[in-house]
């Protein structure tokens, strides 16, 4: 079984370091690919690049927007047979991010959120360490803060087409301690999507601070795909 891990907004493929040596150890073929976080369409379009090099069937973890990326794999997602989410998001058709977000307050991970002049977002160092990944060691909130990869501002207004979960077994980590993503939205998330889920009392980044659930949860999914 292949496993593909998709990382999100303000983060980059080293935020899953710990959850792949775990599954390495196990016996997976992982790939943790760097997104390009310029549009959706680029992003799936990396994402697709790598899911063509698998040989066999995988399953594709996405964090954050991480899930915005995997979900709009839409129904044409050769060799994929299940979806799990990481405190992610899992849009229905014809929802934004933007949309949602501003149904409710700025989460505290979000509030001093900079564009710069290329249209990209960063996120502050202190909003960063203290909220957006809040139960990680300092140190280690900072080297993730420093190797944050922007987004561009525009992807909160891209639109979600036939998202992939309608077609594909979907599982869900909610992070009940997130000060980015609302707990209560992936709770709905999940629930829209009949997802297997679980919950964890974690920040945004359970895979760094919860690497053994985030783990246990993947591979849940891999021994339901594999009996499917």
């Amino acid at each position: 079984m292949n496993i593909v891990l998709v990382h999100g907004a303000w983060a980059d493929g080293s935020c899953w370091s710990a959850v792949i040596e775990r599954l390495q150890a196990d016996g997976y073929n992982v790939t943790a690919p760097q997104f390009p976080m310029t549009q959706l369409s680029a992003d799936v379009a990396r994402l697709r690049q790598v899911l063509a090099r698998q040989n066999g069937p995988t399953i594709v973890v996405g964090h954050s927007y991480g899930g915005q990326i995997m979900t709009a794999l839409g129904t044409d997602a050769p060799g994929v047979v299940g979806l799990v989410y990481i405190a992610a998001f899992g849009l229905d058709q014809g929802e934004s991010l933007g949309a949602l977000l501003s149904q409710g307050p700025v989460t505290p991970a979000l509030v001093h959120l900079v564009t710069d002049k290329q249209g990209f977002t960063w996120l502050s160092e202190d909003d960063f360490v203290n909220h957006f990944a809040a139960d990680v060691d300092a140190v280690k909130a900072r080297v993730m803060y420093a190797v944050q990869q922007a987004l561009a501002a525009s992807a909160f207004q891209d639109v979600m087409g036939i998202p992939a979960w309608k077609a594909l077994p979907s599982w869900f980590l909610i992070a009940a301690d997130d000060q980015a993503l609302p707990p209560d939205a992936q709770r709905l998330f999940a629930r829209r999507m009949g997802a297997t889920t679980v919950e964890v009392p974690s920040s945004h980044v359970a895979m760094v601070s919860h690497p053994q659930d985030v783990v246990q949860l993947i591979e849940t999914a891999t021994h339901a795909a594999a009996t499917a």
